[in-house]
């Protein structure tokens, strides 16, 4: 199928083809990053209008949860929407389980909603390398919520924030203590805290979490100037806040876009991924120059030996693959 073909397919809302250009995008082959090149410039004139949710929080926070009864009420509201899960990769086996679509059964069977789990591979901040451009097709397929959903918190989780309009922080009830340990820097990021797990025997819990990191987020810089930090209890389980929710990233989009903050944040995204695709693929260049391969195995057995610090090893390559 060519790009044309896939393009205009994908924008006519054909769930294959919308799985067979993200497949292409994913690919690591040169032929088929010529391909996708060609697909994504294509699509980009009916991309950017969704709001874009990043999802966060500690493995047994209930995202799973929450993303299905999120995502059922969001398409009952009149909305289609995209989840792109990532999952961990095994640094030993390199594989991934890719099990999110089991973990949300009845929203995976819903016509207005599309999941695509996707390996992280060596990818740090909690996303594919090419979680962007699959967003993108998502838009262009016609789904105007998208989610971003991430392997866990951890403090090169920035990635999600990046490409995402609003960054939403999911914790567990339990105050005091738990306030210590939940870094600093994911809090600044989030615009939207949730406490998930507030029914039966862990609502007074909550409640008191809730209270806590509503005071709390007074003394942190806000990201944005125009929307003040929310905190809410939440029942993913049993959809109780769900509607509130969603209440609040329409308040939260509404205030944002009347400062037009979202067009220029999203401007400044696609400058930073142009450097850092431009950072890619030099680097994949690099390693692939013949010049670099004949170096590449005295050097690390240099740097390995101690014989050679890294950073004169680094500019030798750099060197050769100039020359």
């Amino acid at each position: 199928m060519t790009p044309e073909v896939l393009a205009e397919k994908i924008r006519q809302g054909d769930r294959r083809a919308l799985a067979k250009g993200i497949t292409l995008v994913e690919s690591t082959r040169a032929d088929h990053r010529e391909q996708a090149a060609s697909l994504l410039e294509l699509l980009m004139p009916y991309t950017g209008n969704s709001i874009r949710l990043g999802i966060s929080g500690v493995p047994g926070v209930g995202k799973s949860t929450f993303i299905e009864s999120f995502g059922n009420y969001v398409i009952e509201q009149g909305h289609r929407v995209a989840v792109l899960a990532v999952d961990p990769t095994s640094a030993l086996s390199g594989g991934s389980i890719l099990g999110d679509k089991t973990r949300m059964e009845t929203l995976s069977r819903n016509v207005d909603a599309f999941i695509r789990p996707s390996p992280a591979g060596e990818t740090l901040g909690g996303v594919t390398r090419r979680t962007r451009e699959t967003l993108l097709l998502c838009e262009a397929a016609g789904f105007d919520v998208i989610i971003v959903e991430t392997v866990g918190v951890g403090q090169s989780e920035t990635a999600v924030a990046q490409m995402t309009d609003m960054f939403l922080l999911l914790l567990l009830p339990g105050g005091g203590d738990e306030l210590q340990g939940i870094k600093r820097g994911i809090m600044e990021l989030a615009d939207l805290i949730l406490v998930n797990k507030a029914d039966g025997d862990q609502q007074a819990a909550a409640n008191r979490t809730v209270a806590d990191y509503r005071m709390a987020v007074h003394f942190l810089h806000p990201r944005s100037r125009h929307w003040q930090v929310q905190v809410q209890p939440l029942s993913a389980l049993k959809g109780q806040g769900v509607n509130e929710v969603w209440e609040t990233v329409e308040s939260y989009r509404k205030a944002l876009s009347e400062a037009d903050e979202i067009d220029a944040r999203r401007a400044a995204q696609a400058r930073a991924w142009m450097w850092s695709e431009t950072a890619d693929s030099l680097l994949t260049e690099l390693k692939e120059s013949d010049s670099v391969k004949a170096l590449v195995h005295t050097l690390e057995q240099d740097v390995t030996n101690g014989k050679l610090p890294a950073t004169v090893a680094a500019k030798k390559l750099i060197d050769a693959f100039r020359h």
